[in-house]
């Protein structure tokens, strides 16, 4: 599913993340890792955002070669999302459904799972940090996207919102979905079957079991 060769990246600071060569199947993966350590890098990196040295690969297609099908491919939440705050979430969700390809039968139905509701017609600046949150999830399940990465999820979200989002995972990895996980919580750990565990510190991936 994902292929990560001779991966490079350094920041001005001197931090630097390296990893010689990560290969990834089908399923669910969890990446564990300290503030600082070098996950958000990584993931910000296989989703397109952040450029690097080396060769990113997903079900065969190259970021570097083919960013945009790549792109089309990768869904992105962060752990702390920016929006443009002038703008309503059903703005930014039509623009993305139109990216994305997704329609309104999945969009109605998100919202409903993620308990949104009618906050998505009021301008971002309105939100608090929950529904940022559920802002940037909603987003990164719009389409039919091979792979759903996903950065601290569980963060700021109420535990209701925490159990839809691990039955709309699970509902995802039936369909075929692949996802990266990362999270602080330390029961998230036990809300999946991972199909590998990785952990990252100091810019390294010390450790990669099945």
């Amino acid at each position: 599913m994902l292929e990560i060769q001779h991966f490079k990246k350094t920041y001005p600071t001197g931090f630097h993340m390296e990893i010689d060569s990560l290969h990834l199947s089908k399923g669910i993966h969890l990446i564990k890792g300290e503030n600082g350590s070098g996950k958000s890098t990584l993931l910000k990196s296989i989703a397109g955002i952040h450029a690097f040295e080396g060769e990113i690969k997903l079900d065969g297609i190259s970021l570097k070669k083919d960013p945009i099908p790549f792109r089309k491919l990768v869904n992105y939440s962060e752990a702390e999302p920016l929006f443009p705050e002038f703008l309503s979430l059903d703005e930014l969700i039509a623009f993305v459904a139109k990216t994305k390809g997704a329609d309104n039968s999945q969009i109605t139905s998100l919202k409903e799972i993620l308990g949104i509701g009618d906050f998505s017609k009021n301008a971002i600046s309105t939100y608090s940090s929950g529904m940022l949150k559920k802002a940037g999830l909603i987003l990164a399940f719009l389409g039919k996207p091979n792979l759903i990465i996903l950065d601290e999820p569980y963060t700021t979200i109420d535990v209701g919102s925490q159990k839809r989002l691990t039955e709309l995972i699970n509902q995802q990895l039936q369909q075929g979905t692949s996802f990266l996980l990362t999270s602080h919580i330390a029961d998230f750990e036990g809300f999946f079957a991972y199909d590998s565990v990785l952990t990252i510190a100091e810019g390294k991936l010390i450790q990669n079991h099945e």
